[in-house]
């Protein structure tokens, strides 16, 4: 297995022979306006430049969207990956919009697991910020709430669970719990809407996590790249250094992590 952070939440994962592309955000820097619900509003995103070309980074045989929210998939994606693709998807809504823009082999993920070239892949919930707060000012602003994580398993390669968009709540303890990952990808940026409440991980949430799966690899993705970011790369490094916690790798752009 072959994780490369390549910018954001956006990864090539290299999974028992096949290639995938998660959350493709290919707009170039300072492209988007920043979020006008988050803090930073005035900052445009994404903060940072794609570290390869386009070209290099659609080059490979699957897309997951976790979500459609623009910082996850966006029209240069739309217009650089080829329309006979294989994508994966969380729900029918999510399935009628990337199939309304071409995309003829759209299927949405199964929590029972769906089959790709010997890979089960099994989609597992989230809250993108608690439920109860964030979704009501989602549906305000028009924006769907829910992401989904994805779990890959197979028998040749080590378990990997993809977290997605999601704090640290029971969606995701459960499964830490029911599928005993060796690799969770975390979204760690800590982003922050206005009213203060977090629609991703922040170290607390990270130490929770590693502390219900202490043998897992925790991988922090998903960093300084938004407008509404509240934790930076560098306060990662700090509080491992600090704490010593050595199954935290936190990659930068263009790095590969080999499991």
């Amino acid at each position: 297995m072959k994780i490369t952070q390549v910018r954001n939440a956006t990864i090539i994962i290299e999974y028992n022979g096949a290639k995938f592309l998660v959350d493709p955000w290919l707009m170039p820097k300072g492209y988007m306006e920043g979020f006008d619900t988050g803090i930073n509003p005035q900052m445009r995103q994404p903060r940072v430049d794609l570290p390869f070309e386009i070209e290099k980074i659609v080059d490979v045989d699957c897309v997951i969207i976790t979500h459609v929210h623009p910082d996850h998939w966006d029209e240069f994606a739309q217009n650089a990956l080829k329309k006979d693709i294989k994508v994966f998807v969380q729900s029918a809504v999510d399935r009628d919009y990337i199939s309304s823009k071409g995309f003829r082999d759209v299927e949405i993920l199964s929590e029972e697991g769906s089959k790709y070239r010997g890979i089960t892949l099994y989609k597992t919930r989230t809250q993108h910020g608690k439920r109860e707060i964030i979704k009501p000012l989602c549906e305000s602003v028009g924006m769907p709430y829910d992401a989904m994580g994805v779990v890959f398993k197979s028998v040749s390669e080590k378990t990997l669970y993809v977290a997605g968009d999601t704090i640290w709540c029971g969606e995701v303890q459960e499964a830490v719990e029911k599928y005993t990952p060796d690799v969770i990808v975390v979204n760690a940026c800590a982003a922050t809407v206005f009213n203060g409440e977090r629609l991703i991980m922040n170290i607390d949430d990270i130490k929770e996590l590693i502390k219900s799966a202490p043998d897992s690899t925790v991988v922090a993705s998903h960093m300084d790249t938004v407008s509404h970011l509240a934790l930076t790369r560098d306060d990662l490094k700090e509080f491992r250094e600090k704490n010593s916690v050595k199954t935290l790798l936190i990659p930068d752009d263009s790095e590969t992590l080999e499991f």
